[in-house]
C-alpha cells in the first residue's frame, strides 16, 4: 500500500528521494501550476488556498562585483545607501545579478499588496536511499512558510497533508505511523514544529526604531539646534521623541511578550507518537512532522499541531481561534474518496493551540490523530502570521501625510536654495550659510511630527483597555474615526447567547397540531419520535459532571426533562459491544435488567418490552455532527429492545424539508414556517427515519452520510426564543443617527433575521422590506430575479438597476441567492450592497466576501461577532471587534470582553477622538512650521 500510495504523483517521487521513506504521508503540493522553463527567472506562486493570495518570485545570484560597490558606497556616503536599501527593498537587489530561478542563491518576493523582501536560498543536503549519492534540496522561507524547489513546478509552499489532493480514504488507510528515521528526514524538510515569536531586546527595538526616516531626521535636527545654541526648543523635541520612542519600544515588547506566552503552550509539551509497527514513543513536541500519528491523552491537552482524528471522539474548546466559547465535539471522518480541507472537515479536524478538555475512546482503541500541518503551517501559525504581518491599511490619511510632507520637503528646497543665495550675496562665512540653510528644513518639516501624531492614539488606546477592548493594532483606533458601515452577526452578538425553548409544534396524519406544545416533557407520549428526536438529537457531553454543549442542544434537551448517561469505566457492554451514551426519561423507579440473559442470539426483541420490565433507553450509535454546508445534524440510535436502528435529523427548516418524503410535510408548512419567524423565532425542523435491520454497528460506522440521510420523515418543529441583548436597541438607534449603516449578517433563517432587524431598529415598522431571490441559469432556461414585499405588492424588477428609489426600501436575501448573484449577475452587486441590510443563511466564506465587497466600494467597515462563522469576516474587514471573553484572542485587531456591541460606541468615539487630534495636530505643525518659514524668509531678506 506504501509503495502504491508514493506513486500516486511524481511529486511525491521526488519527495521520496528526497526524505527517503517518509514522503509517502507529505503528499504531493497544490497542483495547478505550469510547467516552468529552465530560464524564467520569476514565478507566481499561490500562498492562500482561502484567499487565493499570490506571491511573486524573482531569482538572483550573489555577483562579487555588484557587492564590492555597494560597500564601497556605503563607506563613502556613510552608510546612505544601506538605509536606503533598507527602507526600499524592492531595490535591494541591485546587489545581485538576476539569473533563472532554478540557479538562484536569492530570491526576491513582492506578495499582493506590493511590499518586497530579499530571502537566501538553502540547501538542504540528504542521501538517496540505499545509495551514498549525497542530494540537495533548495528551499526557502517567507514570513516563517517554507517554500521548497521541485524540478519543472519551480518553488512551492510546503502544505503539509492538507495539499488539495488528499483524500480523507487516503490519509486513513496510510496512517501507520512513521519511523524514527522517517520522522528525522521530513523534518529536515518541514523544520521543527515550533511557533517561535523573537522578542527582541529593547536594544535592538530601539534601533530598528530610531532608524525610521523621521526618526534620523529628529536627530538631525537636534544636532543642528545644538550646533546653533537652540538648546530649548531641541530638549524639548528630545524629550516627546524619548517619550514615543519609550511608549512604542514597551508596546511592542508587551505584543511580543503576548504573542510568545500564547504559542508557549502548544510548544512545551511531550506527546506519544505511535510508531510503524505499533510500539509508542513519547517526543517532545517540537518532533512533530505530518504524517505521525499521536495519541491524545484523556486528561486533555493544548494541541501543539493541526492534526486529523483517526479514532475516538474529542471535547474541544476552540475560543482561542474562534471565539466561540461552547465546547465542539470532535470525532473521525467516514473513509471516502472526498478531498481533505481542514475547514471544511473542522468537525474531524483538532486545531493548533485548542484546549482538549476531555477524549472519549471504545473498546481498546485509544484517542489518536493524524498530523496535518506543523508550525505556522497551522490555523494557529496561520492567525499568528495574520498579527506579525498584518495587511498593510490603505487609509488615505496617512497618504495624504506622507504627499503633504514630500511637498513640504520640496518647499524647504526652494527656501534653502534662496537662503544660499541671499548669504553668499552677503558674503557670509561657511559655517553660517551651512547653519542657516539646513535650518530652513527644520523649520518647514517639523521633526515633531511623528510623536505628535501618535499622541492620540496611545491616550485612546489606554482609555479602551480600562473599557475591557483590547487592540492589537493600534494604527487602526485612526480607522474607528471614519467607519460608515458595521455588520452585525445575529446570535451571540444581537441576541442572547443561550436560545429559550418556547414550544414544539408536532406533525400527525401529515397535519400540524393546532396548538404549540408548550411542555413536551407532560404533554407529549413518551415515546413520540418528536420527543425522542429532541432528546437525542445534540451533540452534548458531560465535562466534569455538568452538561455541556451548544446552547440550543442544552436548552432543547432540558424542555424534554430526560436525563443523559455517558459510557464510563464500570458500563458493561450493550448494544453490539459498544457501550453508547444513553439518554431515558426521568424515572424513580427505572431497573436494569442485563440485555444478555434476557435478549435472544437473532435480537428479536420486538415484544419482550413488557415480559422483561426492560426501561425505555435510546442509544446514541453514531453523530453526524453539524455542517455549515448541509446545516443540519443526524443522529443514529437504537431503542433499547428494538431489532432495528433508527435515524434521527434536526436542522434549517428549508433544509431539512427537502430530504424529507414530500408527503410527510404538511401542505402549510411554508405558511406556517412564515408565521413563527415573522414573529422572531428560531424555528429548527425535526424529522425521523427507521433503517433496515440489517445495518449493524459496524456498517453503520462505515455508512456515509448522503446515503441514509434522505427519505426522512418530518416530526415537527422545535420553536426558540432568542430574545434581544437589552443594549442591542440603544445602540443601534445611536449608530443610525450618526449616519453609520448598519447590516445584519448570519446564518440564520431569512424571516427571523427580518424580524430582528425590525425589532432592534436596523429597519424601522413603516421601511418597506423586498425579499430578493435568484435562480441559477440552467441549460434551456434562463436564470431569474426576482422580489416579494413582506408587506404590500412588490415593485418593477426594474428598481434593483435604476437608482431613483434607491433609498425606499431595505434588501433582505440569504446565502443561495448572494451566491447566484456574484456568479450570474454581478451588475447587481451595487444595488444589493448598497440597499441590502439582512443577509442570512449566510456560509463563513459568504460572510468574508460580502464584506470584502463593502470594502471594495469605498466603504470604511467594521464587523462585529463573537462565533466561528464570523473569523473570516473579522480579519477580511477595517476594523474586526471579537466579543470574547478571552483576552488574548487573535481573531480580530479588537477584542471586547463586554460581549454586547456597546463596545462599537466606545470603539466609534475614542476613533473619532483619536482621529481628529491626528488631524488637528497635522494640521497646526503645518500651518506653524509654514508661518515660520515665511516669516524666517522675510527676516532672511530684510
Amino acid at each position: 500500500m506504501e509503495e502504491q500510495f508514493i506513486a500516486d504523483s511524481s511529486d511525491q517521487q521526488e519527495l521520496y528521494s528526497i526524505c527517503r521513506r517518509a514522503s509517502d504521508l507529505t503528499g504531493s503540493f497544490h497542483h495547478g501550476y505550469e510547467r516552468l522553463d529552465r530560464s524564467l527567472a520569476h514565478q507566481q506562486i499561490e500562498i492562500g488556498t482561502d484567499d487565493g493570495e499570490f506571491i511573486h518570485c524573482f531569482g538572483y545570484q550573489h555577483c562579487t562585483i555588484r557587492l564590492w560597490i555597494y560597500w564601497i558606497s556605503s563607506v563613502l556616503f556613510i552608510g546612505t545607501p544601506t538605509m536606503l536599501l533598507a527602507w526600499y527593498p524592492q531595490f535591494a537587489a541591485i546587489r545581485y545579478k538576476p539569473c533563472s530561478l532554478d540557479s538562484a542563491t536569492i530570491v526576491l518576493i513582492r506578495d499582493s499588496n506590493g511590499l518586497c523582501s530579499l530571502h537566501e536560498v538553502q540547501l538542504i543536503s540528504h542521501l538517496q536511499p540505499n545509495s551514498a549519492i549525497v542530494e540537495h534540496t533548495r528551499t526557502f522561507s517567507h514570513r516563517l512558510l517554507q517554500f521548497v524547489w521541485m524540478s519543472g513546478k519551480g518553488f512551492q509552499r510546503l502544505r503539509g497533508l492538507s495539499n488539495g489532493q488528499m483524500t480523507l480514504a487516503s490519509l486513513l488507510d496510510s496512517a501507520q505511523g512513521l519511523s524514527k528515521q522517517e520522522q528525522d528526514d521530513l523534518q529536515e524538510l518541514y523544520g521543527p514544529n515550533h511557533m517561535e515569536v523573537e522578542v527582541k531586546s529593547y536594544w535592538k527595538l530601539f534601533v530598528s526604531e530610531v532608524f525610521n526616516p523621521f526618526y534620523l531626521f529628529q536627530a538631525f535636527s537636534i544636532v543642528l539646534w545644538s550646533a546653533d545654541e537652540y538648546y530649548y526648543y531641541a530638549a524639548c523635541v528630545l524629550f516627546l521623541t524619548a517619550v514615543s520612542v519609550i511608549a512604542s519600544l514597551f508596546q511592542t515588547k508587551k505584543q511580543s511578550l503576548a504573542l510568545r506566552n500564547l504559542v508557549e503552550a502548544s510548544n512545551c509539551c511531550r506527546v506519544m507518537v505511535c510508531r510503524r509497527g505499533g510500539e509508542c514513543e513519547e517526543v517532545a513536541a517540537s518532533c512533530l512532522v505530518p504524517g505521525d500519528v499521536i495519541l491524545v491523552p484523556s486528561d486533555g491537552c493544548v494541541m501543539p499541531c493541526d492534526a486529523m482524528m483517526l479514532a475516538g471522539t474529542c471535547i474541544v474548546n476552540e475560543s482561542m481561534l474562534t471565539g466561540e466559547s461552547a465546547p465542539v465535539t470532535k470525532s473521525s471522518p467516514p473513509h471516502s474518496d472526498e478531498i481533505y480541507d481542514p475547514h471544511i472537515h473542522r468537525r474531524h479536524t483538532l486545531f493548533c493551540g485548542t484546549q482538549v478538555i476531555q477524549t472519549r475512546y471504545y473498546g481498546n482503541h485509544q484517542v489518536s490523530a493524524l498530523v496535518i500541518r506543523t508550525g505556522f503551517s497551522t490555523s494557529k501559525g496561520e492567525l499568528l502570521r495574520s498579527v506579525m504581518f498584518p495587511k498593510p491599511m490603505g487609509f488615505r490619511f496617512y497618504e495624504d501625510s506622507l504627499k503633504f510632507v514630500t511637498f513640504l520637503f520640496f518647499v524647504a528646497a526652494f527656501g534653502m536654495s534662496y537662503c544660499v543665495y541671499l548669504y553668499v550675496q552677503r558674503e557670509a562665512s561657511s559655517e553660517t550659510i551651512t547653519l542657516r540653510t539646513l535650518d530652513i528644513i527644520t523649520i518647514v518639516v517639523p521633526p515633531a511630527l511623528p510623536a505628535a501624531m501618535t499622541a492620540g492614539t496611545v491616550f485612546s488606546q489606554s482609555r479602551l483597555k480600562k473599557k475591557g477592548i483590547f487592540c492589537i493594532s493600534p494604527p487602526r483606533i485612526n480607522v474607528c474615526g471614519k467607519i460608515k458601515m458595521i455588520c452585525f452577526d445575529k446570535t451571540g452578538t444581537l441576541t442572547e447567547d443561550g436560545l429559550n425553548f418556547w414550544a414544539v409544534l408536532p406533525i400527525k396524519d401529515q397535519q400540524f397540531s393546532p396548538q404549540p406544545v408548550w411542555n413536551p416533557s407532560n404533554d407529549l407520549p413518551t415515546k413520540s419520535h418528536l420527543l425522542v428526536a429532541m432528546a437525542c438529537c445534540h451533540a452534548l457531553t458531560r465535562i466534569h459532571n455538568e452538561l455541556c454543549g451548544d446552547p440550543l442542544d442544552l436548552s432543547m434537551f432540558e424542555a424534554t426533562q430526560w436525563e443523559l448517561e455517558e459510557p464510563g469505566g464500570d458500563d458493561t457492554t450493550r448494544y453490539d459491544m459498544l457501550a453508547p451514551t444513553v439518554v431515558r426519561p426521568r424515572s424513580k423507579n427505572s431497573p436494569s435488567v442485563s440485555l444478555e440473559q434476557s435478549i435472544p442470539n437473532d435480537d428479536d426483541v420486538w415484544n419482550i418490552d413488557d415480559e422483561f420490565n426492560i426501561p425505555y433507553e435510546v442509544g446514541i450509535m453514531r453523530q453526524f455532527p453539524f455542517s455549515s454546508t448541509v446545516q443540519c445534524m443526524s443522529v443514529v440510535v437504537r431503542t433499547l429492545g428494538a431489532h432495528n436502528m433508527a435515524m434521527y435529523t434536526k436542522g434549517a427548516p428549508e433544509k431539512i424539508v427537502n430530504i424529507c418524503l414530500p408527503e410527510t410535510v404538511p401542505e402549510n408548512f411554508s405558511q406556517v414556517l412564515s408565521e413563527f419567524t415573522s414573529s422572531g423565532y428560531r424555528v429548527i425542523a425535526l424529522a425521523h427515519k427507521p433503517l433496515e435491520s440489517k445495518l449493524t454497528w459496524p456498517k453503520v460506522q462505515r455508512v456515509k452520510r448522503e446515503q441514509i440521510e434522505k427519505d426522512m420523515h418530518l416530526v415537527g418543529l422545535l420553536i426558540m426564543q432568542n430574545s434581544l441583548k437589552p443594549e442591542t436597541t440603544p445602540v443601534i438607534h445611536q449608530l443610525q443617527s450618526a449616519n453609520i449603516r448598519t447590516v445584519m449578517i448570519t446564518g440564520d433563517n431569512l424571516m427571523t433575521a427580518v424580524s430582528v432587524s425590525r425589532d432592534c431598529g436596523m429597519i424601522s415598522r413603516i421601511e418597506s422590506v423586498l425579499i430578493l431571490s435568484a435562480s441559477a441559469p440552467d441549460p434551456g432556461r434562463n436564470g431569474n430575479v426576482s422580489l416579494q414585499c413582506l408587506h404590500g405588492d412588490p415593485p418593477p424588477i426594474e428598481v434593483l438597476w435604476s437608482s431613483g428609489g434607491a433609498a425606499t426600501f431595505h434588501l433582505a436575501l440569504d446565502g443561495r441567492t448572494w451566491a447566484v448573484i456574484r456568479t450570474h449577475f454581478p451588475e447587481l452587486l451595487p444595488t444589493v450592497i448598497t440597499q441590502g441590510t439582512v443577509f442570512a443563511r449566510m456560509a463563513p466564506d459568504q460572510k468574508t466576501q460580502l464584506v470584502e465587497q463593502l470594502m471594495a466600494m469605498d466603504y470604511v467597515v467594521a464587523m462585529c461577532g463573537d462565533g466561528a462563522n464570523d473569523v473570516g469576516a473579522l480579519k477580511a474587514a477595517h476594523i474586526g471587534v471579537s466579543l470574547s471573553e478571552a483576552e488574548a484572542s487573535v481573531a480580530a485587531p479588537f477584542t471586547s470582553r463586554e460581549v454586547n456591541i456597546n463596545c462599537v460606541l466606545h470603539l466609534i468615539r475614542e476613533g473619532r477622538c483619536a482621529l481628529t487630534t491626528s488631524f488637528e495636530t497635522f494640521k497646526y505643525m503645518a500651518m506653524y512650521s509654514l508661518i515660520q518659514f515665511i516669516t524666517v524668509l522675510i527676516l532672511y531678506t530684510v
